[in-house]
Parts: C-alpha cells; sequence; structure tokens
C-alpha cells in the first residue's frame, strides 16, 4: 500500500500478515507471509534481516537450480534482462537490490521455487511465453480503458524534477496500487508458471518444514503471490489471518534538514 498524510504520499509498505490455527487448541504452527519488494530503501531489507532471525525456517523465492546458496551481497552481476532492468532501476530510483541485501547465508533461510528446469517445463505444460502473459496483461489494460496519457505525463514531469528518484518513486508507487488487477491478467482463468506453479512449489517447501516440527515459518515471496498464497493456508492448511503489520520499502518524503522522518 501507499501511505498518505492527506494528499502528500509518506511511504511504500509491504504487509506481514501473520496465520495461526484455526483450531483452538493448537498453537503451531505459525505461518507469515512476508511480502517482498525486490528493490527498496537499504532500511527495509535491514528490517527483514533482523526479523527473519526470529523464525526457524524463511522460505524464499529464487528460480535456480537445487541447492543454490546466495553469497553475502549476492555475488557477481547477471547478465538476465530481468536482473539488468532490476540493476538499473536500483541506480536511477536510489534504491537497493533484494539480492544484494537480504542474508541468504543464514541456516534458517530455505529455498522454495522451481528450478530453472522446471519452470521452463511449467511455462511448455501451460503454453506460456513472454507474448501470451504481455497479451493477456495488455488486454486487461485495454478491457478497464485506462488513460495513459495522464500517467505519461506524471513520468515525464517526474524525469525532469530536481530529485529525479522521489518523484519517479512517488509515480511508480501509485501503480502498485494496480498489482493485484494486473497479478489476475498474468494468472489467466488457469493459473500460470510464474505465480500458481511457483507458489505449489513453495507450499511444498511449507509442508516439509510444518512436517519437521518448525513451529515459527516466514514465506517471502514477491507481494503478487500473497493471495494465491492465503487462499491455501486456509484451505489446505487450516491456519487463518490474526493480525498484520507494515513495513516501510520506499520512504516518499523528502528529508526536511534538521527534522526527523516520519516514523510508523
Amino acid at each position: 500500500r501507499t501511505r498518505y498524510a492527506t494528499k502528500q504520499p509518506l511511504a511504500l509498505e509491504t504487509a506481514i500478515v501473520s496465520f495461526a490455527p484455526r483450531d483452538c487448541g493448537k498453537t503451531t504452527p505459525t505461518v507469515d507471509l512476508v511480502a517482498a519488494v525486490h528493490i527498496a530503501d537499504r532500511s527495509y531489507y535491514e528490517e527483514l534481516n533482523r526479523l527473519f532471525t526470529k523464525y526457524d525456517a524463511v522460505l524464499y523465492e529464487l528460480v535456480a537450480p537445487e541447492g543454490t546458496r546466495i553469497p553475502k551481497g549476492g555475488g557477481s552481476g547477471s547478465t538476465h534482462p530481468v536482473s539488468v532492468v532490476q540493476d538499473s532501476m536500483t541506480r536511477v530510483l536510489d534504491l537497493e537490490f533484494q539480492l544484494r541485501c537480504i542474508d541468504y547465508t543464514k541456516a534458517n533461510l530455505v529455498h522454495a521455487d522451481l528450478t530453472p528446469q522446471q519452470f521452463s517445463a511449467a511455462m511448455r505444460d501451460r503454453g506460456d511465453s513472454f507474448w501470451t502473459i504481455l497479451g493477456r496483461v495488455l488486454g486487461q489494460a485495454m478491457a478497464e480503458q485506462k488513460d495513459y496519457s495522464m500517467a505519461d505525463a506524471r513520468l515525464l514531469m517526474a524525469l525532469f524534477n530536481k530529485n529525479r528518484s522521489m518523484a519517479l518513486k512517488r509515480v511508480l508507487a501509485d501503480d502498485f496500487l494496480d498489482m493485484e488487477r494486473s497479478i489476475q491478467a498474468i494468472e489467466g482463468p488457469k493459473g500460470s508458471a510464474i505465480i500458481a506453479d511457483r507458489n505449489k512449489a513453495a507450499l511444498k517447501v511449507l509442508r516439509k518444514q510444518i512436517d519437521a516440527g518448525k513451529p515459527r515459518i516466514a514465506v517471502f515471496y514477491g507481494a503478487g503471490h500473497m493471495a494465491h498464497f492465503q487462499n491455501h493456508l486456509r484451505d489446505e492448511f487450516g491456519l487463518a489471518p490474526i493480525s498484520t503489520r507494515w513495513v516501510t520499502a520506499w520512504k516518499l518524503q523528502t528529508p526536511v534538514p534538521g527534522k526527523p522522518a516520519v516514523k510508523k
């Protein structure tokens, strides 16, 4: 969500939703859905690193071979187009990249995603491709008759703002409010490899961690995955949401010298 003070954006925030057994006779396992933003303020990732020490297992997303362990700092840069775009955005928006800031070397962090081969097979089995997914998103936008001229104007103005990174972040933060509709378009009526199949892999790992007796677990995945996870926690794991807390991912207020920043 984007938090406002009247019409002034203060922060882009992500949710941590805690789930506990619906059966009143049980106190464990508890599962927290930790929604991730892949580029954010360094303070956001530092806060998550502190929070993750409190869990017995933190399940994380990464399409990578089994046994992959991300070194501190993220290792050498990737030439994958998505990684290149994300790396460019961190510089333009004055933000940090998730893989460089989260400490994946901790023993309680557990890989819970598809391998590249499994992901390719899932895409192939569903008849998915970059172009079919793009077509769904564009079709949804056309059906809603969204007016992109205003967004283009705001983006152009932000590019020429004297504090360009802050202005761009404010424009992009508003677009996060449309994330749920965009994810629904990507999923389509039968689901997708990007969301449904990767979530299925994560839920298998979650079941293994629960069966192993881990009492407190976090699922650290992109925010767009969370609605799907929530349904499965309710229907398959007998869990219900009990609380929500918000963590600031992007500060959207220009610091004033001598004045403390707005805190949650």
